[in-house]
């Protein structure tokens, strides 16, 4: 335990999802330890970023305006939405290049064990997006596990009287893993995803 101000930076840094005690202290002390300029910068950026940075008003994006740069875009196509759990979902996905459509994100994913059901996400903001445009495709890009997979087949089934193609991202083995090491779900995914080779 330290005194004072330092205690209290490192309790508040501790508080930072993935900033266990440890590194909240050796970032506390990195920061007393960096130029008062550099500190100073960092607290004007943190109040930067509360001030001006909002969610998207449509998709539910980060946005410095109200509508992020994505919505805005006029060459995006409007009839594919992709349906995300969070903002650095949307990053993820559009580092590929391979997705030109647009977006909108849940804020989470469905977790009973957590207190989370379909209310507390942006749910019926999805469903008014898809009575009020010509949306032909939903892709369920949420994260492949539990809560991720639950939420898809909520919303799965919760826009099959709307007649819209429903897709799910495919799911089973990266790139340069080993079989040894798969787990039976991602295993089991693989299978299931497995394609044709034309020799």
């Amino acid at each position: 335990m330290y005194e004072g101000a330092v205690q209290d930076l490192i309790d508040e840094l501790g508080r930072l999802p993935g900033i266990g005690p440890k590194s909240a202290q050796r970032i506390a002390f990195h920061l007393l330890a960096t130029d008062p300029a550099d500190v100073t910068r960092l607290a004007a950026t943190l109040t930067r970023v509360k001030n001006e940075v909002r969610f998207c008003r449509t998709c539910g994006n980060v946005a410095e305006s109200d509508e992020c740069r994505i919505c805005r875009d006029p060459r995006r196509d409007e009839s594919v939405i992709c349906v995300v759990e969070e903002p650095k979902d949307v990053v993820a996905v559009e580092k590929t290049r391979e997705f030109r459509g647009r977006y909108h994100v849940l804020g989470g994913a469905i977790s009973p064990i957590d207190g989370i059901g379909p209310d507390d996400l942006r749910v019926k903001e999805l469903m008014v997006r898809l009575q009020d445009s010509a949306v032909t495709e939903l892709i369920l890009a949420t994260d492949p596990n539990l809560e991720g997979e639950a939420t898809a087949t909520y919303l799965a089934r919760l826009v099959r009287p709307m007649e819209l193609r429903v897709t799910r991202l495919a799911s089973g083995l990266p790139v340069g893993g080993d079989l040894e090491y798969a787990d039976e779900v991602t295993l089991g995914r693989a299978f299931e995803g497995r394609r044709v080779v034309d020799a």
